[in-house]
Protein backbone atom coordinates (compact mmCIF):
# COMPACT_ATOMS: atom_id res chain seq x y z
CA UNK A 1 0.00 0.00 0.00
CA UNK A 2 1.33 3.51 -0.82
CA UNK A 3 2.29 5.39 2.35
CA UNK A 4 0.13 8.37 1.35
CA UNK A 5 -2.96 6.14 1.10
CA UNK A 6 -2.22 4.56 4.48
CA UNK A 7 -1.77 8.05 5.97
CA UNK A 8 -5.16 9.21 4.66
CA UNK A 9 -6.79 5.97 5.84
CA UNK A 10 -5.53 6.55 9.40
CA UNK A 11 -6.92 10.09 9.43
CA UNK A 12 -10.27 8.82 8.16
CA UNK A 13 -10.43 5.96 10.68
CA UNK A 14 -9.38 8.06 13.67
CA UNK A 15 -11.73 10.89 12.68
CA UNK A 16 -14.75 8.59 12.39
CA UNK A 17 -14.01 6.36 15.40
CA UNK A 18 -15.55 8.70 18.04
CA UNK A 19 -18.77 9.05 16.06
CA UNK A 20 -18.88 5.28 15.50
CA UNK A 21 -18.50 4.76 19.27
CA UNK A 22 -21.48 7.06 19.88
CA UNK A 23 -23.59 5.21 17.30
CA UNK A 24 -22.51 1.77 18.56
CA UNK A 25 -24.12 2.42 21.96
CA UNK A 26 -27.51 3.39 20.52
CA UNK A 27 -29.94 0.59 21.27
CA UNK A 28 -27.28 -1.43 23.08
CA UNK A 29 -25.54 -1.16 26.45
CA UNK A 30 -22.10 0.41 26.47
CA UNK A 31 -20.56 -2.78 27.93
CA UNK A 32 -22.13 -4.99 25.25
CA UNK A 33 -20.93 -2.67 22.48
CA UNK A 34 -17.37 -2.61 23.82
CA UNK A 35 -17.29 -6.41 24.28
CA UNK A 36 -18.66 -7.04 20.78
CA UNK A 37 -16.08 -4.70 19.26
CA UNK A 38 -13.17 -6.35 21.04
CA UNK A 39 -14.39 -9.85 20.16
CA UNK A 40 -14.64 -8.94 16.47
CA UNK A 41 -11.22 -7.30 16.63
CA UNK A 42 -9.62 -10.36 18.23
CA UNK A 43 -11.12 -12.70 15.62
CA UNK A 44 -9.99 -10.49 12.73
CA UNK A 45 -6.48 -10.12 14.18
CA UNK A 46 -6.23 -13.89 14.72
CA UNK A 47 -7.33 -14.52 11.12
CA UNK A 48 -4.72 -12.10 9.73
CA UNK A 49 -2.01 -13.66 11.91
CA UNK A 50 -2.95 -17.09 10.60
CA UNK A 51 -3.20 -16.14 6.94
CA UNK A 52 0.00 -14.08 7.09
CA UNK A 53 1.78 -16.80 9.12
CA UNK A 54 2.85 -14.19 11.64
CA UNK A 55 4.09 -15.74 14.86
CA UNK A 56 2.81 -14.83 18.31
CA UNK A 57 5.88 -14.37 20.55
CA UNK A 58 5.45 -15.66 24.10
CA UNK A 59 8.73 -14.64 25.70
CA UNK A 60 8.75 -12.65 28.94
CA UNK A 61 8.80 -9.17 27.40
CA UNK A 62 6.02 -10.06 24.97
CA UNK A 63 3.83 -11.41 27.78
CA UNK A 64 4.39 -8.25 29.81
CA UNK A 65 3.50 -6.13 26.77
CA UNK A 66 0.29 -8.11 26.19
CA UNK A 67 -0.66 -7.73 29.85
CA UNK A 68 0.00 -3.99 29.98
CA UNK A 69 -1.61 -3.44 26.59
CA UNK A 70 -4.68 -5.51 27.46
CA UNK A 71 -5.30 -3.97 30.88
CA UNK A 72 -4.70 -0.51 29.44
CA UNK A 73 -7.04 -1.21 26.52
CA UNK A 74 -9.77 -2.30 28.91
CA UNK A 75 -9.45 0.84 31.03
CA UNK A 76 -9.36 3.13 28.01
CA UNK A 77 -12.31 1.60 26.19
CA UNK A 78 -14.51 0.95 29.22
CA UNK A 79 -14.25 4.59 30.28
CA UNK A 80 -14.54 5.91 26.72
CA UNK A 81 -17.66 3.88 25.95
CA UNK A 82 -19.24 4.89 29.26
CA UNK A 83 -18.41 8.57 28.77
CA UNK A 84 -19.40 8.60 25.08
CA UNK A 85 -23.06 8.40 26.07
CA UNK A 86 -22.85 11.95 27.48
CA UNK A 87 -20.09 13.65 25.45
CA UNK A 88 -20.18 14.62 21.78
CA UNK A 89 -18.08 12.57 19.38
CA UNK A 90 -15.98 15.55 18.32
CA UNK A 91 -15.09 16.33 21.92
CA UNK A 92 -13.99 12.71 22.46
CA UNK A 93 -11.39 13.20 19.72
CA UNK A 94 -10.32 16.54 21.19
CA UNK A 95 -9.81 14.97 24.61
CA UNK A 96 -7.63 12.21 23.16
CA UNK A 97 -5.65 14.92 21.38
CA UNK A 98 -4.19 15.59 24.83
CA UNK A 99 -2.41 12.21 24.76
CA UNK A 100 0.95 13.45 23.38
CA UNK A 101 1.04 16.22 26.00
CA UNK A 102 0.27 13.85 28.87
CA UNK A 103 2.61 11.14 27.57
CA UNK A 104 5.46 13.66 27.45
CA UNK A 105 4.92 14.55 31.11
CA UNK A 106 4.73 10.91 32.18
CA UNK A 107 7.83 9.98 30.18
CA UNK A 108 9.77 12.76 31.88
CA UNK A 109 8.57 11.65 35.34
CA UNK A 110 8.76 7.85 34.94
CA UNK A 111 11.49 7.28 32.37
CA UNK A 112 13.70 10.22 33.27
CA UNK A 113 13.59 11.47 29.69
CA UNK A 114 14.97 14.98 29.23
CA UNK A 115 12.29 15.80 26.72
CA UNK A 116 10.38 18.37 28.76
CA UNK A 117 11.86 21.37 26.95
CA UNK A 118 10.48 24.90 27.46
CA UNK A 119 8.47 24.53 24.22
CA UNK A 120 6.96 21.22 25.35
CA UNK A 121 6.16 22.65 28.77
CA UNK A 122 4.51 25.68 27.17
CA UNK A 123 2.51 23.39 24.88
CA UNK A 124 1.36 21.32 27.85
CA UNK A 125 0.25 24.46 29.70
CA UNK A 126 -1.68 25.65 26.64
CA UNK A 127 -3.39 22.26 26.42
CA UNK A 128 -4.29 22.45 30.11
CA UNK A 129 -5.76 25.90 29.51
CA UNK A 130 -7.90 24.58 26.68
CA UNK A 131 -9.08 21.72 28.86
CA UNK A 132 -9.99 24.19 31.60
CA UNK A 133 -12.09 26.19 29.13
CA UNK A 134 -14.00 23.07 28.13
CA UNK A 135 -14.69 22.18 31.78
CA UNK A 136 -15.69 25.73 32.80
CA UNK A 137 -19.36 26.70 33.20
CA UNK A 138 -21.01 27.41 29.83
CA UNK A 139 -18.41 25.17 28.17
CA UNK A 140 -19.07 21.51 27.39
CA UNK A 141 -19.62 20.50 31.03
CA UNK A 142 -23.18 21.79 31.32
CA UNK A 143 -24.62 19.06 33.51
CA UNK A 144 -23.64 16.33 35.96
CA UNK A 145 -23.71 13.58 33.33
CA UNK A 146 -21.63 15.58 30.86
CA UNK A 147 -19.09 16.47 33.54
CA UNK A 148 -18.86 12.82 34.61
CA UNK A 149 -18.40 11.81 30.96
CA UNK A 150 -15.59 14.32 30.48
CA UNK A 151 -13.86 13.14 33.67
CA UNK A 152 -14.13 9.52 32.48
CA UNK A 153 -12.56 10.49 29.15
CA UNK A 154 -9.77 12.40 30.88
CA UNK A 155 -8.94 9.31 32.97
CA UNK A 156 -9.04 7.23 29.77
CA UNK A 157 -6.51 9.62 28.18
CA UNK A 158 -4.28 9.26 31.24
CA UNK A 159 -4.45 5.46 31.03
CA UNK A 160 -3.69 5.61 27.30
CA UNK A 161 -0.64 7.81 27.88
CA UNK A 162 0.55 5.73 30.84
CA UNK A 163 0.21 2.50 28.84
CA UNK A 164 2.33 3.92 26.02
CA UNK A 165 5.06 4.97 28.45
CA UNK A 166 5.08 1.58 30.20
CA UNK A 167 5.15 -0.27 26.86
CA UNK A 168 8.10 1.87 25.82
CA UNK A 169 9.85 0.91 29.03
CA UNK A 170 9.20 -2.79 28.38
CA UNK A 171 10.70 -2.42 24.89
CA UNK A 172 9.07 -5.46 23.31
CA UNK A 173 9.97 -5.97 19.63
CA UNK A 174 7.11 -8.29 18.69
CA UNK A 175 5.22 -7.64 15.42
CA UNK A 176 2.60 -4.90 15.96
CA UNK A 177 -0.24 -7.18 14.90
CA UNK A 178 0.87 -9.79 17.43
CA UNK A 179 0.87 -7.14 20.16
CA UNK A 180 -2.60 -6.08 19.00
CA UNK A 181 -3.95 -9.63 19.22
CA UNK A 182 -2.24 -10.29 22.55
CA UNK A 183 -3.68 -7.12 24.04
CA UNK A 184 -7.16 -7.90 22.72
CA UNK A 185 -6.96 -11.45 24.09
CA UNK A 186 -6.01 -10.19 27.55
CA UNK A 187 -8.76 -7.56 27.54
CA UNK A 188 -11.60 -9.86 26.42
CA UNK A 189 -12.20 -11.54 29.83
CA UNK A 190 -12.23 -8.12 31.48
CA UNK A 191 -14.82 -6.83 29.01
CA UNK A 192 -16.82 -10.01 29.65
CA UNK A 193 -16.82 -9.29 33.38
CA UNK A 194 -17.85 -5.69 32.71
CA UNK A 195 -20.75 -6.91 30.58
CA UNK A 196 -21.84 -9.27 33.37
CA UNK A 197 -21.60 -6.47 35.93
CA UNK A 198 -23.73 -4.29 33.63
CA UNK A 199 -26.49 -6.89 33.75
CA UNK A 200 -25.40 -9.15 30.86
CA UNK A 201 -28.16 -7.63 28.77
CA UNK A 202 -28.51 -8.59 25.12
CA UNK A 203 -30.29 -6.06 22.88
CA UNK A 204 -33.66 -7.37 21.76
CA UNK A 205 -33.24 -5.84 18.32
CA UNK A 206 -29.93 -4.30 17.33
CA UNK A 207 -30.47 -1.26 15.07
CA UNK A 208 -28.69 -1.55 11.73
CA UNK A 209 -26.62 1.58 12.34
CA UNK A 210 -25.52 0.26 15.73
CA UNK A 211 -24.53 -3.13 14.27
CA UNK A 212 -22.64 -1.45 11.42
CA UNK A 213 -20.79 0.82 13.87
CA UNK A 214 -19.75 -2.13 16.06
CA UNK A 215 -18.49 -4.05 13.02
CA UNK A 216 -16.64 -1.02 11.69
CA UNK A 217 -14.92 -0.43 15.03
CA UNK A 218 -14.02 -4.10 15.44
CA UNK A 219 -12.39 -4.36 12.02
CA UNK A 220 -11.05 -0.89 11.28
CA UNK A 221 -10.83 0.80 14.67
CA UNK A 222 -9.25 -2.11 16.53
CA UNK A 223 -7.10 -3.85 13.92
CA UNK A 224 -6.59 -2.15 10.56
CA UNK A 225 -6.13 1.36 11.94
CA UNK A 226 -3.54 0.12 14.43
CA UNK A 227 -1.61 -1.83 11.78
CA UNK A 228 -1.64 1.11 9.36
CA UNK A 229 -0.37 3.45 12.06
CA UNK A 230 2.67 1.27 12.69
CA UNK A 231 3.20 0.98 8.94
CA UNK A 232 3.20 4.77 8.56
CA UNK A 233 5.58 5.51 11.44
CA UNK A 234 8.12 3.18 9.82
CA UNK A 235 8.06 5.13 6.55
CA UNK A 236 7.47 8.77 7.54
CA UNK A 237 9.31 11.19 9.79
CA UNK A 238 7.79 12.01 13.17
CA UNK A 239 6.77 15.52 12.09
CA UNK A 240 4.32 14.20 9.48
CA UNK A 241 2.94 11.51 11.79
CA UNK A 242 2.38 14.13 14.50
CA UNK A 243 0.11 16.07 12.12
CA UNK A 244 -2.48 13.29 12.50
CA UNK A 245 -3.19 14.38 16.08
CA UNK A 246 -3.92 17.90 14.80
CA UNK A 247 -6.12 16.92 11.86
CA UNK A 248 -8.34 14.27 13.45
CA UNK A 249 -9.94 16.41 16.23
CA UNK A 250 -10.98 19.06 13.71
CA UNK A 251 -12.43 16.48 11.33
CA UNK A 252 -14.19 14.66 14.16
CA UNK A 253 -15.82 17.92 15.31
CA UNK A 254 -17.03 18.63 11.77
CA UNK A 255 -18.31 15.09 11.21
CA UNK A 256 -20.15 15.10 14.53
CA UNK A 257 -21.78 18.43 13.62
CA UNK A 258 -22.73 17.37 10.09
CA UNK A 259 -23.74 13.74 10.65
CA UNK A 260 -24.96 13.75 14.26
CA UNK A 261 -26.14 17.37 14.65
CA UNK A 262 -23.78 17.98 17.57
CA UNK A 263 -23.55 21.54 18.86
CA UNK A 264 -20.15 23.24 18.91
CA UNK A 265 -20.26 26.24 21.24
CA UNK A 266 -17.77 29.13 21.11
CA UNK A 267 -16.18 28.11 24.41
CA UNK A 268 -15.62 24.55 23.19
CA UNK A 269 -14.13 25.91 19.97
CA UNK A 270 -11.80 28.18 21.95
CA UNK A 271 -10.75 25.30 24.21
CA UNK A 272 -10.18 23.07 21.19
CA UNK A 273 -8.10 25.79 19.57
CA UNK A 274 -5.91 26.10 22.67
CA UNK A 275 -5.38 22.34 22.82
CA UNK A 276 -4.41 22.21 19.13
CA UNK A 277 -2.10 25.20 19.58
CA UNK A 278 -0.56 23.41 22.55
CA UNK A 279 0.10 20.39 20.33
CA UNK A 280 1.74 22.58 17.69
CA UNK A 281 4.00 24.22 20.29
CA UNK A 282 4.68 20.86 21.97
CA UNK A 283 5.82 19.30 18.70
CA UNK A 284 7.68 22.39 17.44
CA UNK A 285 11.01 20.77 18.32
CA UNK A 286 10.13 17.84 16.07
CA UNK A 287 9.16 20.07 13.16
CA UNK A 288 12.07 22.54 13.47
CA UNK A 289 14.55 20.40 11.48
CA UNK A 290 11.98 20.02 8.69
CA UNK A 291 11.35 23.78 8.58
CA UNK A 292 15.10 24.36 8.55
CA UNK A 293 15.52 22.11 5.51
CA UNK A 294 12.68 23.95 3.74
CA UNK A 295 14.29 27.33 4.38
CA UNK A 296 17.61 25.96 3.16
CA UNK A 297 16.00 24.72 -0.04
CA UNK A 298 14.47 28.16 -0.70
CA UNK A 299 17.85 29.83 -0.15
Amino acid sequence: MPVSLAYLAIILIWSTTPLAIRWSTEGAGFAFSALARMLIGALVAAAILGVGRIGLPLHARARRAYLVGGVGLFGIMALTYWGARYVSSGLISVMFGLSPLMAGLLAACWLGERSLTPARLAGTLLGAGGLALIFMPDGAASGMNVTAGLVALLVAVFISSASLVVLKRIGDDSPPLATTFGSLAVSLPLFGLLWLADGAALPAALPSRTAAAIGYLGIFGSVIGFALYYYVIKHLEASKVALITLITPVMALLLGHLLNREEIGPQVMAGTGLILLGLVVHESGTWRPVLGRLRGARG
